[in-house]
This record gives C-alpha cells, sequence and structure tokens, in this order.
C-alpha cells in the first residue's frame, strides 16, 4: 500500500509539474505577442523648436571646458552632434549617464556627444565635476534649448554632420536614447512615425 501511494503522489506530482509547465508556455507566448503588438516604444517627440529635417540654427557655442561648437555651420570635425539636455536637479539625467557614456564609445568617430543646460553656471560646474563629465564639451545656452523646443528634461537631439535636425525627444531611458540613432537610420522623424507607416503599409 505504502509503495503504491508513494507512486500515485509522485506520478500525480509530475502530472502537476507538466501542466505549470505549460501554463508558463503559454503566458509567455502570449507576453511576446503582446510586445510585437506593442512594437518599441522611441523617444517622444515635442512639438515646438526646429523640426526634424530642417537645418539647426547657425550658433556658436562656448562650452565650460574651453571648447567651441558651431552648429548649423556644416559638420563637427565630420561628425554629427548628439545634444542631451540635462540639469543638476534632475534624478532622471543623472541615471542616463552611463548610457550617454556608453554610446558616445559606440558612436566614436561618427558623434560627438555635447551636454547642454543652463541656469546657475556654478551648479553646472559642479555638476561636470561631481559626474566626472570632463571629457563631453558642457555648453549653457538658454538660446539652445528653446531653438530646439525644450520643454522638459532630459531632452535629446541628434543632428547630422550636413547640421540638419534628425531626431529629437524626451528621453527617460536606453531605449528612448537608441530610438533617435534608429530614426535616423530609417530616415523618420520618429519610431512612432516609422511603426505608423509601417502599419499603413500593410494595410
Amino acid at each position: 500500500m505504502n509503495m503504491t501511494g508513494l507512486i500515485i503522489a509522485v506520478t500525480l506530482q509530475w502530472v502537476v509539474i507538466a501542466g505549470l509547465a505549460l501554463v508558463v508556455l503559454v503566458l509567455l507566448r502570449q507576453v511576446g505577442l503582446l510586445h510585437e503588438r506593442m512594437g518599441p516604444v522611441g523617444a517622444l517627440k515635442l512639438p515646438g523648436g526646429v523640426d526634424v529635417g530642417e537645418p539647426s540654427p547657425p550658433m556658436t557655442l562656448k562650452a565650460l571646458g574651453g571648447e567651441t561648437i558651431e552648429l548649423g555651420h556644416g559638420s563637427y570635425n565630420g561628425q554629427g552632434l548628439f545634444f542631451f539636455f540635462l540639469s543638476p536637479t534632475c534624478p532622471i539625467c543623472k541615471s542616463l549617464l552611463p548610457v550617454i557614456r556608453s554610446l558616445a564609445r559606440q558612436y566614436a568617430g561618427q558623434v560627438q556627444f555635447v551636454l547642454a543646460s543652463d541656469g546657475d553656471e556654478a551648479q553646472q560646474h559642479a555638476l561636470r565635476e561631481r559626474e566626472g563629465l570632463e571629457a563631453f564639451p558642457f555648453v549653457l545656452s538658454a538660446d539652445l534649448g528653446m531653438a530646439f523646443g525644450v520643454g522638459k528634461l532630459p531632452y535629446a537631439v541628434l543632428v547630422d554632420p550636413a547640421g540638419i535636425v534628425r531626431a529629437k525627444g524626451l528621453v527617460n531611458n536606453r531605449e528612448h536614447l537608441e530610438s533617435l540613432f534608429e530614426a535616423q537610420r530609417h530616415g523618420v522623424a520618429s519610431i512612432q512615425d516609422y511603426l505608423s507607416q509601417k502599419k499603413a503599409s500593410t494595410t
């Protein structure tokens, strides 16, 4: 009796395990379908300022380290420009700095990453030193933010070597930052536009 009961118990246990494994597989499939329907999430393109596809405004920007950034006059040493707008009081901005460093290494020689802000210069210097941002040009310019329609932070703008704005938007994570390069690669204003075009072509 004891041996028979043990066999029954073990059999029931394996039946339960097999059932749970089947449930997990079904859930994984549903999550995959949901992810496919949702598609990638890109930076939120806000209205205002120079639009994607338009030339960036001509500006001469002085960085805290003494560098000069010429905007709207062609390329920066043959490279594009990636402006990351941040603030000393923005915690999300601070959390994205490791991603900015990673992307700067990935696109080294192709894109110059520039940090941009405005406000109290002493606070910006403190932020630059505290976070070890000396490797990046760091410009203070309220006019630059207004030109690109920066209303919320963190915000990013990608300009190609010819001085044309290729992508811009509100960024809260790595996926948002990378979506600007994807938008440029696909020749669209944003990933949302790309998905809309793709959906329209299949209907």
